[in-house]
């Protein structure tokens, strides 16, 4: 028998796309919540109190709005599940992560057929997935000439592809499928508790599907939020879903969601965690303590010194998300940014390369919306620029950061 020493794992800077730092309150409420069943009174009205607080940071009065137990890649199977063989669909992928949501859609869209002539990676006839350039947005004008050609029956676009660090054109998405009678689908993983907006202000998107650990800043495994207009859930009920675990109607069951409309407290479906449910709705009080405009307002700004402060060191920024910077490195250390990512990351500095070519530099500020914290990111970057031989002036940079924070304190 092995029995392995007991596990400790360190805290590190997470400056990454995501997962973000959880706040210390919500793993306060995760530790402290008691050993309950996934039907105590507490635990169901605890899911109730959050399905409300999450429509209110959504920005929506769909009754289908609750949290998909799981990563964010759950809530995007759930909003997928309405996708049926031989369906149409128009899928916008610019990065790495709309790119495996298109190829999810290309396996739930496959006839049974086109799924076994390659199971991996299948092409259905009835998808079209339009390209977009590594480090590119999707325009409205890519948007309107792929869905008034095709005129799918669903279309799909990420709002922010964290894989290149690009802000798509949701407003156009959402008139384009108005205007052409599709549904709307859209992966808010990294936009979601980051951004200013509501999403009733789209009414063309039909369904919305986001993650617990980005903007919501709630550890990686505790609930996806999701949210379904009354139109997808009646396509939903005329189709229905080859799903039982990410069907969203019965997923809304447990959230005190029936019938379309809410009930004092949800029905099984699924084990919950009461420690997840905890740590949920504790994300959500903060989120609405603050207020997303509150938020959406600290990262532009936050975002915008950081980048100040990478631009200082002579990199190229292609990125316009704001909890996000996406860099090409100076000339001399071109092709070396996984060598410099995995020195970051060896010395408890989590940065990531991206996922897709060309490889760049991605540095995350997620939960980190202080002077301090930013200061940190920055001069931990530039220490391990100079030890890859780059020429820059870490004191000189750490004062760039200082006297821009004090500057903005002084317009104030």
């Amino acid at each position: 028998m092995t029995i392995f020493p007991q596990l400790e794992i360190p805290n590190t800077l997470a400056a990454g796309p995501g997962p973000g730092n959880t706040d210390p309150r919500v793993l306060a409420r995760f530790a402290a919540a008691g050993v309950a069943d996934h039907m105590q009174p507490d635990v169901l009205r605890g899911m109730v109190e959050a399905k409300i607080m999450l429509r209110e940071v959504m920005g929506t009065k769909n009754v289908h709005t609750f949290g998909v137990a799981g990563t964010g890649w759950s809530g995007l199977d759930c909003m997928m599940a309405a996708v049926q063989p031989g369906d149409s669909v128009v899928a916008f992928a610019n990065g790495t992560f709309s790119g495996i949501d298109a190829l999810t859609l290309r396996m739930k869209a496959a006839t049974a057929e086109e799924l076994a002539a390659n199971p991996m990676d299948p092409k259905p006839a009835s998808v079209t997935v339009v390209e977009v350039p590594h480090g590119q947005s999707v325009t409205g004008a890519a948007i309107e000439k792929a869905l008034a050609e095709h005129k799918p029956k669903w279309a799909f676009m990420a709002h922010w592809e964290t894989g290149s660090g690009r802000i798509n054109d949701i407003a156009a998405f959402s008139e384009a499928c108005e205007r052409h009678g599709c549904l709307g689908l859209v992966d808010a993983v990294s936009s979601l508790g980051v951004a200013d907006f509501r999403i009733d202000d789209y009414p063309g998107v039909a369904a919305w599907a986001s993650c617990p650990q980005k903007g919501i800043c709630c550890l990686p495994l505790t609930y996806a939020p999701v949210s379904f207009t009354d139109r997808y859930i009646e396509v939903l009920k005329t189709s229905g879903a080859r799903s039982l675990v990410h069907h969203p109607i019965l997923e809304a069951r447990h959230w005190g969601i029936l019938d379309g409309k809410d009930a004092e407290k949800g029905t099984y479906h699924r084990t919950h965690s009461a420690y997840a449910v905890a740590a949920f709705h504790e994300s959500l009080r903060l989120a609405l303590e603050e207020t997303v405009a509150t938020r959406a307002a600290r990262y532009t700004f936050h975002e915008s010194i950081l980048r100040k402060a990478v631009e200082a060191m002579g990199c190229e920024v292609t990125s316009n998300m704001t909890s996000l910077i996406v860099l090409n490195l100076p000339g001399d250390l071109a092709g070396k940014e996984m060598e410099l990512v995995q020195m970051c990351r060896a010395e408890g500095f989590a940065i990531w390369p991206t996922l897709s070519a060309p490889v760049q530099v991605r540095i995350g500020i997620l939960n980190q919306l202080t002077e301090e914290a930013i200061e940190e990111i920055a001069t931990r970057f530039a220490d391990a620029m100079v030890r890859m031989g780059a020429d820059i002036d870490t004191g000189a940079l750490r004062t760039l950061v200082q006297e821009s924070y004090a500057a903005s304190m002084a317009a104030e």
